[in-house]
């Protein structure tokens, strides 16, 4: 029986609030994982990288570990900070008393600790990746920094040495068989969950005087600011449907992410400077987890043109709100999103497309109010005891194997 996993997060803190810097849909997995196993009975400590050492009780059975190191994520210093960090994780365990049956990574530098941590204390590993190298390489934005050679080798050996590589979904196994060659006999698809008590459907008057905003047709997108993230394609479909909607508004919450991520942010205001656009959208940046969804109660139609995406987790939960959603066919929002039921995908980057699936919620109501009932049996697809349940079942294979 699993008792005690240790989750490795080195790039971001489960306690760190999505859309500012690194944090984003990994941190909100991690902490809503980590409590949904603590609830179980299962203790769990997440090991973080931090400016100091020190320990958060979060929950009953759930832990933070802050880890200090003198090198940072500069691509010359990444293997003297894994190096760092890997051994401030065997420090605390020693001290600690600790003992873990299974170690669960999150992203490939966290892959890249949990191999030392499996050679030097034998604890079996668990990988999520949550993003891939190559597979983000495949569709980039043209002026988008490629992945390192260290990232794709890094990415691989983990793959090829821990005991289970965990997929939100099959088409991220697919992805991970097809680019890595990896073992589809140490491959899992568990996807992510929704906490359905935070986000659910409600008036969408209340939630607008909440928020301050007026009547009128409201696009909503929420995530970091990178180029990845497609912000620069949901500018230029706002603006097509802005032309013939003087009253629409498109809000957009999170902030810059990652080494390009400031001047994106210069270049997406720029943009929206140059269409006349710039008093119809909305930069409000990030804003706590939970309160993401007065937002998608607020608003008529989520947007999420992502060029890379292994889940997509502000889909799933903007639909148990109740909110349709219009998002890039690739990856993981392919399963996040019912096509036609509660959304549309669209197979391409094209404003055009984008805007076109946009206006068919904005023009009919009874278009809107049926996605909107199928956004919300979509989402019932995505629980974090589920997700709980299968992973647990996984540890104890990993643990018995």
């Amino acid at each position: 029986m699993i008792e005690r996993v240790a989750f490795i997060s080195i790039h971001t803190s489960p306690l760190d609030q999505p859309g500012i810097g690194d944090a984003g849909g990994m941190n909100v997995y991690v902490d809503e994982l980590a409590s949904a196993m603590a609830a179980r009975g299962v203790g769990v400590d997440v090991f973080t990288r931090g400016d100091d050492a020190g320990l958060v009780e979060v929950a009953p059975r759930y832990r933070v570990i802050r880890v200090p190191t003198e090198h940072g994520f500069e691509r010359g210093e990444l293997a003297e900070m894994v190096g760092e960090f890997s051994e401030g994780v065997i420090t605390f365990v020693g001290t600690d008393g600790s003992s873990y049956d299974v170690v669960h990574s999150h992203y490939w530098l966290s892959g890249w600790v949990g191999v030392l941590l499996q050679e030097v204390l034998g604890i079996p590993q668990a990988i999520s990746f949550h993003t891939l190298g190559r597979v983000k390489d495949a569709t980039r934005r043209d002026d988008d920094s490629p992945s390192s050679l260290l990232r794709i080798a890094a990415e691989s050996e983990v793959i090829a040495r821990a005991g289970c590589v965990v997929a939100s979904t099959p088409t991220e196994a697919a992805e991970l068989i097809e680019h890595y060659a990896a073992d589809p006999e140490r491959l899992c698809v568990s996807p992510p969950g929704v906490d359905p008590e935070v986000f659910a459907p409600g008036p969408q008057d209340v939630a607008r005087r909440k928020l301050g905003l007026g009547p009128g047709p409201l696009v909503l997108y929420v995530g970091r600011i990178q180029p990845l993230k497609g912000l620069d394609v949901a500018l230029n479909a706002f603006a097509m449907l802005a032309a013939g909607r003087p009253d629409a508004r498109l809000l957009v919450l999170g902030g810059p992410s990652g080494p390009d991520g400031d001047s994106e942010l210069d270049r997406v205001r720029a943009q929206a400077e140059r269409l006349g656009i710039a008093a119809e959208v909305d930069f409000r940046g990030p804003v706590p987890h939970h309160d993401v969804a007065d937002a998608y109660r607020a608003a008529d139609a989520l947007v999420v043109p992502s060029r890379s995406e292994s889940f997509g987790l502000v889909a799933a939960e903007a639909q148990s709100c109740g909110l349709p959603v219009v998002a890039a066919r690739v990856g993981g929002l392919a399963h996040a999103v019912a096509d036609g039921e509660s959304g549309y995908l669209v197979s391409s980057w094209d404003p055009a497309d984008f805007a076109a699936a946009v206006a068919r919620i904005l023009d009919d109501p009874a278009i809107a109010a049926e996605l909107s009932a199928g956004a919300v049996e979509q989402a019932r697809r995505f629980s974090w005891s589920q997700t709980t349940e299968r992973l647990l079942e996984l540890y104890q294979g990993i643990v018995d194997s």
